[in-house]
């Protein structure tokens, strides 16, 4: 292949991907990160980093809209619903981090640029698979009257919202009040569950995926990697196994925490009669 012919081989790709809203997406899904990855590194703090996170939900779930030429309802209601739920989150993370002054996940890692990098990477990823279903709607020309699953799913997406901005709250609410100083959570909602705000995430994207299913064809379909992905790295990644280490080490001796664990569901909440 002469010099003249792969130029051109390189054009053509250049046009095919940024012809393609999903590329475009994920280019700027990694510029964010990897640009909020310098900012944070020469910084040396991750106080910005879960709300670059549910930015760029927010940025590209409009940006998909625009790029694609999404005008049905459906895809309006899905990238509403995806706005509220970072705007909600975001500010939530925001808020908590310059109460509590850092996270302690990145103990050992902000001082580390490259670690902080594979941190801001993963969270590139994170974004766009989660966000992959609502992507792949917004990018489609085709239409569907809405039907039962645009609805049920909604309805999933609301309970989900509820849940986890309950949890959130009630959480918050527990550990501003000084009598509660040494004590774990195991009312409202933590009564049921032990982490009812990663339920409540997970129903979200669970909720999300099966609306934006209704215009979905062959390979579509695979997408519902969304929802299960965001359980996997709660359940067994970035979320409980950590929270709960960290329970056990603070609490593990106490007897009345040893009586919570056993009688209350890690996530799926269940009814106590």
């Amino acid at each position: 292949m002469s010099d003249r012919q792969f130029a051109a081989l390189l054009a053509e790709l250049q046009d095919v991907i940024m012809g393609s809203p999903l590329a475009k997406c994920a280019l700027t899904d990694l510029g964010i990160q990897w640009a909020g990855w310098a900012l944070a590194s020469a910084l040396k703090t991750e106080k910005f980093y879960d709300l670059a996170g549910s930015g760029t939900f927010i940025l590209l779930a409009h940006l998909s809209r625009i790029w694609g030429g999404a005008t049905h309802i459906r895809q309006k209601v899905q990238t509403g619903l995806v706005t509220a739920w970072g705007l909600r989150l975001g500010t939530f993370l925001f808020m908590r981090i310059l109460k509590e002054g850092q996270d302690r996940r990145f103990n050992n890692v902000r001082d580390s640029p490259g670690t902080f990098f594979v941190y801001w990477s993963i969270q590139a990823v994170w974004v766009f698979v989660t966000l992959l279903p609502t992507l792949m709607l917004n990018t489609e020309k085709r239409n569907v009257p809405l039907g039962a699953r645009d609805y049920i799913g909604w309805s999933i997406w609301g309970l989900g919202f509820a849940a986890e901005a309950i949890a959130d709250q009630q959480k918050w609410l527990f550990k501003r009040d000084p009598d509660n100083a040494g004590k774990f959570i195991q009312s409202g909602l933590w009564a049921y569950s032990r982490h009812p705000n990663y339920f409540g995430e997970i129903l979200q994207w669970s909720g999300l995926w099966l609306s934006a299913s209704s215009v979905m064809e062959g390979p579509q379909y695979l997408s519902v990697v969304s929802p299960l992905f965001v359980w996997f790295l709660l359940r067994h990644v970035s979320g409980i196994p950590i929270l709960e280490k960290q329970a056990v080490k603070k609490y593990g001796t106490d007897p009345a925490f040893q009586e919570y664990v056993r009688n209350t569901p890690l996530l799926w909440p269940w009814p106590k009669f």
